[in-house]
Parts: structure tokens; sequence; C-alpha cells
């Protein structure tokens, strides 16, 4: 049995276990027949994603882009849930698991929509699926994944856990597990705010909001069609809003300054919901920033926030915190179930059928009382609220 964490945002998709992590847009396209097909450029596992899922095929992320004559993206939760989520995710889940796999998956949704999604989102990804994968080489790879069990939380939870235990699931920082912690997880669409004290979660101060860091690229976009006349898509702005330069019909346009000002208004809109929505909480020990987001607007943002504010590593991806910590709670929950050679061999004949789904009316598919593997007793005990959690 494998843990595999996951995290389908309106941005990006990101996907990690043991073996692999996985990054790709959360773009969907048409596939299509590709007349000529070389064999320079980009060769990671996120390149030149062609699947089949059900009987639909697909291109993915930017494959799509570059690719599809029809390209879908969204910053609507339903229509992330109902169109987009069971594709991405178990893209996702192929990439990273070997040809047959039995999973538990652990996934978050951002505070506002856990309660009306946790049980959908279960639904839509628990079971057996058959996932085919269309190599540039003209090989068909199809994997055989039965996802098990599906924990889920509230999407800023992980990066705490990330934070908390090492690789095996092992609570590591004992100073954290015993802090008042706050986490702001900007996202694309949305911004999560979460309070953990001593490793409960408070739901006083946690909400979402729509201020993620798509508002500041519709900004740019808005800007640069009044100067070109041409619009463009949000998801095509990630390397003009980093590099600051952009070529639009063979003509250059320095949007850096634009950028700045742009992200220091939005970290001090920003700023001025973390203030208020804690005014109250004034023994909160420290506050992570965490999410893609979180890159672009730190610096603007960190010296605005009322509060200890722990500094971004720079040298790890803040878009994978929150997967990271999923996976890490995984083995913690699940770590006395797993084999060393991974779990029971399962052939496709001994997985149930995709309608036989978990039915967990508390929310967390298969919940167990956490592993105790020579933790804090007390950080054992606190933890345990997540089993109910949803």
């Amino acid at each position: 049995m494998e843990v595999l964490g996951i995290d389908v945002g309106f941005g990006f998709t990101k996907a990690i276990n043991n073996k692999k992590s996985v990054i790709f847009k959360s773009v969907i396209g048409d596939s299509t027949d590709i007349q000529f097909k070389s064999n320079l450029g980009e060769k990671s596992s996120s390149s030149n994603l062609h699947v089949t899922i059900g009987d639909r095929a697909f291109f993915i992320g930017n494959f799509a882009e570059q690719q599809s004559n029809v390209r879908q993206y969204t910053l609507d939760q339903d229509k992330l849930m109902s169109d987009f989520l069971k594709v991405l995710a178990l893209t996702a889940t192929g990439i990273c698991c070997d040809d047959t796999a039995s999973i538990n998956v652990v996934s978050g949704l951002p505070v506002g929509y856990l309660k009306q999604d946790y049980k959908r989102f279960t639904e839509i990804i628990s079971g057996h699926h058959n996932v085919t994968f269309h190599r540039q080489d003209g090989e068909d790879i199809t994997k055989s994944i039965y996802i098990h069990k599906v924990q889920m939380m509230p999407q800023p939870v992980g990066s705490i856990f990330n934070l908390l235990m090492d690789e095996k699931g092992n609570i590591i920082n004992k100073d954290l597990s015993h802090q008042k912690i706050g986490v702001v997880d900007i996202g694309f669409r949305t911004t999560d705010f979460t309070i953990f004290d001593n490793l409960h979660y408070i739901e006083r101060g946690s909400v979402t909001m729509d201020t993620g860091i798509s508002k500041s690229f519709g900004i740019i976009a808005n800007k640069l069609r009044q100067e070109s006349g041409v619009t463009i898509e949000l998801y095509r702005l990630y390397k003009a809003v980093e590099t600051g330069y952009i070529k639009i019909k063979g003509k250059e346009f320095n949007i850096s300054n634009l950028r700045d000002r742009v992200y220091a208004h939005s970290a001090s809109a920003l700023a001025g919901d973390i203030n208020r929505l804690w005014s109250e909480e004034w023994d909160i020990d420290a506050i992570i920033l965490t999410g893609g987001g979180s890159v672009e607007l730190a610096k603007h943002l960190e010296p605005l926030i009322d509060g200890n504010v722990l500094p971004i590593d720079k040298n790890t991806d803040a878009r994978l915190n929150n997967v990271k910590g999923y996976m890490k709670f995984g083995k913690y929950k699940w770590g006395s179930d797993l084999t060393a050679t991974g779990g029971p061999d399962l052939t496709p004949k001994d997985l149930p059928s995709e309608t036989e789904k978990n039915d967990d009316s508390n929310g967390t598919s298969g919940a167990a009382d956490p592993k105790i593997n020579g933790n804090d007793p007390k950080a054992q005990k606190n933890l345990k609220w997540l089993k109910k959690q949803g």
C-alpha cells in the first residue's frame, strides 16, 4: 500500500509519494493527432502529458496549452470538482505510482469548501481506475490504480505537517507542536487563513478569501490587453510575471514595474485582511506564509503583517508545501498498515469496481487512530481531532 499526497489547485496540480513528485498546470485540452513528434525539448514526467481516462483522451498541463485547439481551466470551485478533479488527480496519481498500485490518499480543500465538498471529493477519486499514458514514442502504458482510503483536511494544514514531521511521519519539531501558529496559504484563486494551537485546528480565524494571486494576474492581463489588443489567458502569464517580460506579436513588453506595483497593492490588501482577522489572536507565536503566491508577495507582505512571520525557504518550491505535508501525515496515520514491500500485491481482478466507493460518514474515508511511533504523547493526543475533521 502506498501513501500519496495530492493537491488539485486552480493553478497547479501537485502530487508526491516516496518515489516521485510531480507538478503541472491545471489545464485540460482536447487530444488531437500530431503529425510530427520530435524528441527535443523538455522530457520530465509532466511534459507531453497525453492520457486516456475512461473513454476520453486529454492533453494535460503545458501540453494542452501548446497543442490543444480547445483548452480549459477554471476559477470556479464547483466546476473544478465536477469537470477537472478526476482527470487531474488520476493523471498525477498515475505519474507517481507503479503500473498496478493500491493507494491511500491524503488531500485538502480550501477551508471554506471543506465541509461542502469533502465527501464529493472522496467519492470522485475513490475506487478502481485505469489511466493510459500515451508516450511520444508511440508506446501506451496503462496503469491500474485502486484508491483505497482518502483522508481530507483543511488545505493549509499540510504546510504545518510538512514542518512538523519527517518523511516517515515522525513528529520531529516538538517546539512547533506546542505553539500557536497562523498559516496564510496564498494560492492561485484563494487565500486560506488557518490557526493551529497545540496541534488543534481553531475554527475561529480560519477562513477562505478570494484573494489569490490570480487577481494580480488579472490586473496585469487587463493592462496588456489595453496596450496590445490581445487577451492573454491567466495561466499563460506565469513565465512573464516571473521574468518581467512578455512578447506579444513580436513586440516585447516590460511588465516588471507594473507587476511590482500590483503585488505591492495586493500585499497591502492581504495584510489588512490578516491583521483584522487575527486582531484578537495576539498570542500567535509565529505566522507561516505558504502556497505558490507566497513567494511573489512575501517581500511586500512580510513587513505589513503584525506578528512574527517565519521567513520563506527560497530553496524549496512553496507550491509543494501542502502536498508534502499530506504525504507525511499519511505516513503518520497509516504507517502501521503499510508493509515494507509497499502493501499487498493486488491484481486487477482483486480490485473493487469503480462504483464500490469508500463510505465514511465523518468525512475521512478509512480513518484510523494515528500511529504511535515514539512521538510526543501530547502531540499524538492532540492530532486525534483530524480523524473526525470534515
